[in-house]
């Protein structure tokens, strides 16, 4: 059995330090194997150019103040942690979520499908769906919009994932919803955690949807936040669940694809 779970809160725009302080004050004292975070947890979301945002980034190898502060948290907490997280690089900015544990950076992914003006700030994400392995979990990551794409879950899934990890920063009505099915078509555990408030940048204005979720591969939902204010949830799980992929005796999700018949 292993300890997951979900921290969501409102990042503020602009100040790093800001959310690195209430991320610790949300954990502490929590123990968990595995918790997930929302998209860019670390800057906010709403931004005029990539110049602007690029202060608020950081590079992938842990060496920035955001991730540095959450392998202490996982260190604290005995566990890993994925988080959403603007990253710096020599090409540009990437949307992108790490897997952080005690000894660092396990893994990274980099947003595959961008959302509205986000193509304005990032780079289309080029890592693909890897998945990796923590504790005897298998765990994917997607972000955000990536839900609205089915071949994003049944790739992770394909590839073995019992848990997808989703940060997310929704403000569509839908996504909660949908990744009931997500879950159920590929059966897998997954965590989607969203942030909550409002950002404002000149005139353009954003309300994110809160409710966070925790389902199981039945789509059967272990834990929900409400649609406001800092939520902490964990629940324990068996990873292995997710392993059993038939439907009926005759029926089973993978096996009877028919990919002979999928191609354009």
């Amino acid at each position: 059995m292993r300890r997951v779970g979900f921290v969501q809160f409102c990042p503020s725009r602009s100040d790093v330090a800001a959310n690195i302080r209430t991320i610790q004050a949300l954990l502490a004292g929590v123990q968990a194997d595995l918790l997930v975070l929302p998209e860019l947890a670390n800057s906010g979301y709403l931004y005029s150019s990539p110049r602007e945002l690029a202060s608020f980034s950081e590079p992938d190898d842990g060496s920035g103040p955001f991730l540095s502060a959450l392998r202490e948290l996982a260190q604290a907490m005995g566990g890993v942690i994925v988080s959403g997280f603007s990253e710096r690089t020599e090409q540009g900015l990437y949307n992108s979520a790490a897997a952080i544990a005690e000894d660092g950076v396990i893994q990274v992914y980099r947003k595959a499908h961008l959302f509205f003006n986000e193509k304005d700030l990032f780079l289309p994400g080029n890592t693909g769906f890897p998945v990796f392995d923590y504790r005897g979990m298998r765990l994917g990551m997607m972000i955000c919009f990536d839900w609205f794409f089915p071949e994003a879950a049944r790739t992770l899934a394909l590839r073995g994932a019992q848990l997808i990890c989703h940060p997310a920063n929704l403000v569509l009505p839908y996504c909660q919803t949908a990744m009931v099915t997500r879950s159920l078509e590929n059966a897998v555990f997954s965590i989607t955690t969203n942030r909550y408030g409002t950002e404002t940048l000149g005139e353009s204005s954003l309300t994110f949807t809160g409710a966070s979720q925790i389902l199981n591969p039945r789509g059967a939902r272990l834990a929900q936040a409400p649609e406001s204010g800092d939520w902490v949830q964990v629940v324990e799980i068996n990873p292995a669940e997710a392993d059993d992929k038939q439907i009926t005796t005759r029926n089973h999700r993978f096996a009877d694809r028919r990919p002979d018949l999928y191609n354009r």
